[in-house]
């Protein structure tokens, strides 16, 4: 069994029953994931695990702080010994680390897990902001915008998304160039996320 096999197991066990709806995101994301493997080469398999896994930390059995990224990032590492480098994807995923702020975490998640490289956060985030709740392919500005609409103006997972668009959106628009043969990483992308 390979990593993406042992990661699509785990997610599906977690979230397929409670939320069927956050099981079909996250088998999106690992389409998504799966499109970059002739530019990811040996990392493909990491990025398609890491996204299917990305969203486990909302399976009622694993909250703890309530902050997905992170109850499902110290799930991987206590429960299954995972990859650093995946435990820090999806601790770290879709700019998690602004919402970690917001909710006080910011000093857990960052004495716990060490950031994953630019390359397969910004793969990650592509994956992840390009899919609806449903499974989906979408543009990253109408995941902006769904999200927005389902939490409420006043949420603070609005206000993350506020925070961080143009992070999200830069995220995505360098995995776009990428995958045309020209990965750019501006100086929007290059600030702390």
């Amino acid at each position: 069994m390979g990593q993406a096999d042992w990661a699509r197991e785990i997610a599906r066990t977690l979230l397929e029953t409670p939320l069927p709806r956050r099981w079909a995101h996250v088998q999106g994301v690992a389409r998504q994931a799966r499109s970059l493997a002739p530019i990811l080469g040996d990392d493909a398999d990491l990025l398609e695990s890491a996204a299917i896994l990305h969203d486990i930390g909302y399976s009622p059995d694993l909250v703890v702080t309530g902050f997905h990224p992170l109850d499902g990032a110290r799930y991987l590492r206590e429960e299954h010994h995972a990859d650093a480098v995946l435990c820090a994807l999806v601790a770290y995923h879709s700019c998690a680390i602004n919402e970690a702020e917001d909710r006080g975490l910011a000093g857990e998640l960052a004495a716990e897990f060490t950031p994953a490289s630019r390359l397969l956060s910004d793969a990650l985030t592509y994956c992840d902001m390009t899919t609806t709740p449903d499974g989906r392919p979408v543009e990253v500005e109408g995941r902006l915008s769904e999200i927005q609409t389902r939490y409420g103006p006043e949420h603070l997972v609005t206000r993350f998304i506020r925070q961080s668009s143009a992070s999200l959106i830069g995220a995505v628009r360098a995995i776009e160039n990428m995958q045309m043969g020209d990965y750019v990483i501006s100086g929007a992308l290059s600030g702390d996320r």
